[in-house]
């Protein structure tokens, strides 16, 4: 029997292979995830640096920093910390969202930037929506409704340095009056008409008469005609975003019905044909989305301001010490609040206290104090620290701990 046992297994064995199911290979849904899984296959994930890792990644969302677009910050991350930064905002429907993320100096230090839909309620949690490719540092997404959104910047282990995070919001679609910008549109979305009997399906852009009037976006030419309403009209079909785009009281028409126009391309004129032969040269611009009719186009064509709030906080503190002056300083729960708004206050913080600075927003400084809770302060309300003060306890009023997360 011993001498067959090899010749059984070897039939047991080759039998067991063609039963076997073998589970479809692993494909990462981007950069964040190719590297937690690369941790969890070299069993990292398992040390105490690796937890710490996971640990941040779960807390920038929990907790992110609220702010609003146009918003900056320079960060510093320690090589020898888990470190993530979470931002939560809210994106209009209508705009682009930009985020840009810059190394200083420029090196192949891995930073991921992950894009998050919050949850709007119940036990759902952050949606992913958008993630930044290996060594990619830009993203860019349009919401399909308004919304709040998150925002995760992690980096790889045992690497750091200083970053800069820049968030921005423009217009989806280009403006469609050459030379002109929002400040053109004077008669708005939903405005009365003929005695209040219909509103405004669109908005009003004045220009001169044989102002170029052009494409906003990738779009067919679906239909040039001419309406006793809308007078001389164009309609074009923007698939990405699901659109019927409407120019109407057009001098000329410029298009031929079935062709394809890129942003920008001229289509005809300005003018004032149809119902608008009483008024001054305009352009009706409409949009239209299957299912729901028409939409306020003015979000789509806004060009929201670019310029966030200078950083006017010294940036060479990033990763050092401060400590607060000769008075007691609140910290913040956000870099906007003003001292005295409420729950915003998470403490008072004695004169003298040490603090490690993460961050600069404008004026602000991103601060962690003894036991890991971060918070912001006012950049004059510090002064250099060298070497650190000895640390002391201080009653921590929030329950919620830190969005950022040093080693244990």
């Amino acid at each position: 029997m011993r001498a067959l046992a090899p010749a059984v297994l070897l039939i047991l064995a080759s039998s067991a292979c063609s039963r076997e199911i073998v589970p479809e290979a692993y494909a990462p849904t981007g950069a964040h995830d190719a590297y937690r899984h690369a941790l969890a296959q070299a069993g990292l994930d398992r040390t105490a640096l690796g937890r710490d890792w996971a640990k941040a990644s779960e807390l920038a969302l929990r907790f992110p920093t609220e702010v609003a677009a146009p918003f900056e910050e320079t960060f510093y991350a320690d090589s020898g910390e888990a470190f993530a930064l979470g931002y939560r905002f809210k994106v209009k429907y209508g705009q682009r969202t930009e985020v840009k993320l810059e190394i200083d100096p420029p090196s192949d230090w891995r930073i991921f930037v992950d894009l998050f839909r919050a949850p709007e309620g119940g036990d759902e949690g952050p949606e992913p929506v958008a993630s930044g490719g290996e060594g990619d540092l830009r993203l860019a997404f349009e919401p399909r409704k308004d919304g709040t959104y998150l925002l995760r910047v992690q980096s790889e282990l045992l690497r750091g340095g200083r970053g800069t995070l820049v968030i921005r919001n423009v217009a989806s679609l280009e403006f469609p009056v050459e030379g002109l910008g929002s400040q053109a549109i004077g008669s708005s979305f939903g405005a009365p008409r003929e005695g209040g009997r219909r509103s405004h399906h669109g908005v009003d852009i004045f220009a001169p008469r044989g102002t170029v009037v052009r494409a906003t976006s990738r779009a067919r030419v679906r239909r040039v005609d001419e309406w006793r309403l809308g007078g001389r009209v164009i309609w074009l079909e923007d698939p990405e975003r699901d659109l019927r785009l409407y120019f109407a009281h057009l001098e000329t028409q410029e298009v031929v019905e079935g062709t394809w126009v890129e942003p920008g391309d001229r289509i005809g004129t300005v003018g004032n044909s149809g119902n608008a032969r009483t008024t001054p040269p305009h352009l009706h611009f409409g949009i239209y989305v299957r299912g729901r009719g028409p939409i306020d186009p003015y979000p789509f064509l806004y060009q929201p301001p670019q310029s966030p709030s200078a950083i006017r906080a010294d940036r060479e503190r990033l990763g050092g010490w401060v400590r607060t002056r000769r008075k007691a300083v609140p910290l913040l729960a956000g870099p906007y609040q003003p001292p005295g708004a409420g729950e915003a206050r998470l403490l008072d913080l004695p004169p003298g206290t040490p603090l490690r600075v993460w961050g600069a927003i404008g004026s602000t400084l991103r601060v962690e104090i003894q036991g890991g809770m971060t918070g912001f302060i006012a950049s004059g309300e510090t002064e250099v620290l060298e070497p650190p003060l000895r640390g002391f306890p201080l009653e921590d009023r929030r329950e919620k701990p830190s969005p950022l997360v040093t080693s244990e």
